[in-house]
């Protein structure tokens, strides 16, 4: 089989690489390689032309015509570092997105980056096995992470909250011993670009991702671009404040949406109903989402009402942006009740154009469901070798 070449040393290499890379993520028409890549649909034409002659590249009837990749040994890897699990991804580059090897576990980085690293070793070494190639076949590595990310020295943005503390650096970790350049972005960055990739409205102009889980984020991109902000700190609508008398944030802050509705706040709800009349509440934010789906009142109710203040400051973020999409992804997904509460105070608060019907305007749940960080994940770490070799993080 082939072998992806090495990191090009002209401008000519450079596009080549670009093109590869791009239906490494996703074959696609030459049209939409052009778009992805930035690059001119003459130049993308010469070059598929020139690398379909090599050998490299294919069109298939089964992908509907499509340029995609001849059989090669490399293999992406995406991770998604988690608070409470942890999920890794490989594929063999010549396989569709969701022809994946997987690997997933309860255990997040709340217990401890140093202790969770082997962990992560091993499960990125099981999903490999699992696309019957070897580590030395890995192209890339992608990590996604619940946390800021400043985007010129891809270090966590200060002041560093936790789980990770000073010193922490899973990308030189993970990329040293892979022995490949490792990148590394906030999981709601990384969930809206998986969703901007592969779901079924993937040429959205303005998407947002909104992962709710442990805790809140969004991710956004503009015009196929992550928008990330000076620092990193863009989408961090988990503190926003909508409760300047509430709870004190880990952030600093006071009343942020985290507060309200992140799974601590929401455990915590839950508990406080039980215990007036002295009942157990669930202990774990999956206990609360299954006991809501089961028709639990207290649960069901907690679960709608996270859904209500989802959707006000969703409606703060459509008068600022006007998006064409909003996906919403993590754990709290799994109770249809979540998206009845975000769409009722979304369509209370949000400027009418911004969201009628009319408006080209879509609310949904993720498409990729609990894998949409790590695919994410996966297409960034392509997306790191456009213009990079081998060489470590």
């Amino acid at each position: 089989m082939n072998q992806l070449p090495e990191s090009p040393t002209s401008t000519k290499g450079a596009n080549r690489r670009k093109v590869l890379m791009a239906v490494a993520i996703k074959a696609a028409t030459q049209a939409d390689i052009a778009r992805r890549a930035a690059l001119s649909p003459a130049t993308v034409s010469a070059v598929v032309r020139e690398l379909s002659g090599t050998g490299l590249l294919s069109g298939t009837k089964d992908r509907g015509g499509k340029v995609c990749l001849a059989p090669v040994d490399n293999v992406g890897v995406g991770v998604h570092l988690g608070f409470n699990h942890l999920a890794v991804i490989a594929r063999r580059l010549d396989r569709e997105f969701d022809q994946v090897s997987t690997q997933v576990t309860a255990e997040g980085v709340g217990r401890g980056w140093p202790r969770m690293l082997p962990v992560v070793k091993e499960m990125i070494a099981e999903a490999v096995r699992g696309t019957q190639r070897r580590m030395d076949d890995v192209l890339s590595l992608g990590i996604a992470v619940p946390r800021m990310v400043d985007p010129r020295t891809a270090a966590f943005t200060e002041p560093i909250l936790f789980p990770w503390r000073a010193g922490d650096d899973p990308a030189k970790d993970l990329g040293t011993w892979l022995k490949v350049r490792a990148v590394i972005d906030n999981d709601a960055n990384l969930g809206a670009l998986a969703e901007q990739t592969y779901g079924t409205r993937e040429n959205s102009e303005t998407v947002v991702y909104v992962k709710a889980s442990t805790g809140v984020g969004a991710g956004i991109i503009v015009h196929n671009t992550v928008l990330r902000g000076h620092r990193g700190m863009a989408g961090e609508i988990g503190h926003l404040t909508v409760d300047a008398g509430g709870a004190v944030c880990q952030c600093g802050g006071r009343g942020c949406l985290e507060t309200v509705i992140g799974a601590e706040a929401l455990i915590g709800q839950a508990r406080a109903a039980r215990a007036r009349n002295s009942a157990s509440g669930p202990e774990t934010l999956e206990n609360l989402v299954r006991s809501a789906n089961a028709g639990d009142a207290v649960c069901m109710r907690v679960v709608q009402d996270a859904g209500r203040h989802l959707g006000h400051a969703l409606a703060q973020l459509c008068n600022t942006l006007n998006p064409d999409l909003i996906v919403i992804g993590g754990q709290l997904v799994e109770c249809p009740l979540l998206l009845d509460g975000c769409k009722e105070t979304l369509h209370r608060f949000a400027l009418s154009g911004a969201v009628a019907e009319g408006a080209r305007f879509a609310l949904a749940l993720s498409e990729l469901g609990t894998w949409a960080e790590a695919q994410g994940a996966l297409v960034l770490g392509l997306r790191g070798q456009e213009n990079a070799g081998s060489a470590p993080a």
